[in-house]
């Protein structure tokens, strides 16, 4: 029976580049079979961050100091290593997106820091709700050590934040003298328009920490991911690690791929992940219009989709779980694990046939988890 596996945000082996890929392999063990019977330390790879500082300067416009990004296994260990570093005392409060990561809300609770939510809208963080936020945590002398955020294909959401409002976060964040993580792991993976510069190309201060990954274009297998940042705060977050660095032998075999183009990958595989997201997009249209709304992403991974109030969640689960539809709630991605009417469409991973069988599944699936069949009384994916 088929499975309709729209939970998890994987890239798409339809792309992956199997040939080229074990071309780099060969090439690195020949190359550099020696470095594998060492440490590679606590930045990795040197050949590797030289090609990332490229990728980042030619993507952002700012020249990119290698020696300034330190490999990490994965993302998700630079956004830990990160929360390590900026934390005094546990209960020390990170502001984010009310919607934000599964796994950065998992991390940055596991370590003892306080997650408040900031409201969004179609355009990501409101700033308006970010500064009356900031006010009252305050006065209320409670610790506000930084803000992490996802500005750029937001997870779950969708959302890109435009140039305007960046700046306004800069002005907020200078304004409070907070730090920023940005988390930019879905940069690459760009569908329609110009790119908004990243607020690490906006801002030469040393307030700006920026992580990426090499999983969101190219496969998160490899488990590579990186950190930009400038001192203080890379030394103090580097220092936070003590695996003796990240997997050496990916990171050799990714530098040889990427030795042939940083951005031929990309141009492969971003007209494919498009194409799905338009095909989720127009099956939403046609079998959902009237009882939902949705976020048409200009990159990345995920769809938002906002469900009628009446709809009961648990059910919904249960009546596309025996269809074998799968999707990811939007209680995971609320910092306070809300119950709340949002699910989030992985499409990327989705072959185009399970997609055309799987989105209709859905529609039944939400029509009977309601509890009543009167049109939406909502027009925009956020109040």
């Amino acid at each position: 029976m088929e499975v309709y596996d729209f939970a998890i945000g994987q890239t798409n082996p339809e792309t992956f580049p199997m040939d080229a890929f074990r071309d780099a392999a060969i090439a690195a063990i020949e190359e550099e079979h020696d470095a594998f019977n060492r440490y590679p330390g606590g930045k990795g790879h040197a050949g590797l961050r030289q090609l990332m500082a490229e990728r980042e300067s030619q993507r952002e416009g700012v020249p990119v100091d290698p020696e300034m990004i330190a490999l990490m296994n994965g993302s998700m260990q630079a956004v830990t290593l990160a929360g390590q570093a900026l934390m005094q005392a546990p209960g020390d409060i990170v502001i984010t997106e009310e919607y934000t990561y599964s796994g950065t809300i998992s991390a940055y609770k596991g370590i003892g820091l306080t997650m408040v939510g900031v409201a969004m809208d179609e355009q990501g963080m409101r700033m308006d709700a970010l500064a009356d936020t900031l006010q009252k945590l305050q006065r209320s002398d409670q610790k506000v050590r930084f803000i992490y955020t996802l500005t750029t294909y937001q997870n779950p959401t969708g959302t890109c934040m435009p140039l305007s409002r960046k700046k306004q976060l800069l002005e907020i964040a200078d304004r409070y003298q907070l730090p920023i993580v940005e988390d930019n792991c879905y940069g690459d993976v760009h569908f329609d328009g110009a790119k908004v510069p990243s607020l690490y190309a906006l801002d030469d201060s040393e307030r700006q920490i920026y992580i990426g990954s090499l999983s969101k274009i190219f496969a998160p297998g490899v488990r590579l991911g990186y950190l930009l940042a400038r001192k203080p705060h890379f030394n103090n977050i580097v220092s936070q690690r003590f695996d003796a660095g990240s997997n050496y032998f990916a990171a050799a075999v990714l530098a040889q791929f990427y030795k042939k183009g940083i951005w031929e990958h990309c141009d492969v595989a971003n007209p494919v992940l498009r194409h799905k997201r338009n095909l989720v997009c127009e099956l939403l249209n046609e079998t959902l219009a009237d009882f939902c709304v949705w976020s048409v992403p200009v990159g990345g991974l995920f769809i938002w989709v906002r469900l009628p109030e009446d709809i009961d969640m648990d059910k919904l689960r249960q009546v596309a779980a025996a269809n074998n539809f799968y999707f990811a709630a939007g209680k995971d991605f609320h910092v306070d694990s809300k119950q709340v009417p949002y699910l989030r469409l992985a499409f990327g991973h989705v072959p185009d046939d399970l997609i055309k069988k799987g989105i209709p599944v859905l529609a039944r699936s939400i029509s009977a988890a309601r509890t009543s069949n009167s049109a939406r009384d909502f027009e925009t994916l956020f109040d």
